[in-house]
């Protein structure tokens, strides 16, 4: 948004959430492999926004995210499959007919290293230009100064609000539960909005994207381990996992020890798609990570575009039994590895 704004784009439109209506629809037959259910799902976004009044549909082949790990890990590189189902899905649009052009819709898919901001204004400003009349570079270098200082402030936001979830628990000892997915899982339509379940029975729930990265809190949880030689800093996953290529499952490793060390974090949801190679490897080093410190682990996995809303509740009703049943315990524990809890978690 911070990105078209500062190009003075007048009217931006995003598709909806992700439905089974939506993909039945919209991206019915448009895509030309077995995949995973967030590609299949971006057939059905791509084909909505086809329906609605634009003369410019944006989608970005993203090979590159920009983590707060940077600099910790070997890299910062997304899934190279929903990186390239983009250009996928696109030739299921002009399988039988020119769909863009009849509409009168330019397709734009640029390639988006945005953890290297040094090359990101050339590969923009080289797929916009043609349809942005007069753009320089100089104006698409201010653009993505000014989209990814919109990013920092949103993220910002979103850590302050952890932080005070995280304060909320402290003063009334309740339990809060951790999310560890990818970022389309926010999606209701593809996380089937289970997070969402939990939030009924009075649970907060604390997504790993936007944990608070406070230092007085990390030198808390984490300055132990720091002393004794077996991590470099706050944010050094070395010690756990090796293979560091990919920025969320860096972030996913990350998330879950920053679970196994707050105390008020007593449950752990992990969620992943149907197919997901990207995830596979790291099933076992996080519940092993969360489960080492007595904080309980739940997984649902290989979700895909069936809904079995009746399971779901079943199984939230169960995880719901055993956190009401073992979270004070969890959080005394927990708590007796810890220093002095800091004073700005009093407040």
């Amino acid at each position: 948004m911070g990105f078209f704004q500062s190009l003075g784009v007048g009217r931006i439109v995003f598709s909806s959430d992700t439905s089974e209506e939506q993909y039945r629809e919209y991206g019915k037959g448009r895509i030309t492999m077995d995949s995973c259910f967030p590609v299949k799902a971006l057939a059905g976004h791509m084909g909505e926004l086809l329906h609605k009044d634009i003369n410019l549909l944006f989608v970005p082949m993203i090979y590159s995210l920009p983590s707060f790990l940077k600099g910790h890990v070997v890299d910062t590189l997304s899934c190279t499959r929903v990186m390239m189902s983009v250009e996928n899905i696109k030739a299921g649009f002009l399988r039988e007919r020119k769909e863009f052009e009849e509409r009168g819709i330019a397709f734009v898919s640029p390639f988006v290293p945005f953890a290297e901001p040094e090359l990101l204004p050339k590969y923009l400003w080289e797929s916009l230009k043609e349809h942005i009349p007069g753009l320089t570079l100089e104006e698409t270098a201010r653009a993505v100064k000014e989209g990814f200082r919109a990013l920092e402030d949103f993220e910002r936001k979103m850590r302050e609000k952890s932080l005070e979830i995280i304060r909320w628990c402290v003063k009334n000892n309740r339990p809060a539960i951790l999310v560890l997915a990818r970022p389309y899982h926010m999606d209701p339509g593809i996380g089937h909005d289970i997070d969402g379940e939990f939030q009924q029975y009075g649970f907060p729930v604390l997504w790993y994207n936007y944990l608070p990265l406070d230092d007085w809190l990390l030198e808390w949880l984490f300055s132990k381990e720091i002393r004794a030689g077996i991590i470099r800093s706050y944010f050094d996953i070395s010690d756990v996992w090796t293979s560091s290529y990919s920025s969320n499952t860096n972030e996913i490793i990350w998330g879950a020890k920053f679970s196994a060390r707050l105390p008020w974090i007593t449950g752990v949801i992990r969620l992943s798609s149907y197919e997901c190679g990207m995830d596979q490897p790291t099933f076992t080093p996080v519940q092993k990570i969360v489960e080492s410190s007595g904080t309980l682990f739940f997984k649902f996995g290989e979700l895909d575009e069936t809904k079995p809303a009746g399971s779901v509740k079943i199984r939230v009703e169960t995880i719901v039994y055993y956190l009401e049943k073992y979270s004070q315990d969890i959080i005394k524990k927990k708590l007796s590895r810890l220093g002095a809890v800091p004073s700005q978690l009093l407040v």
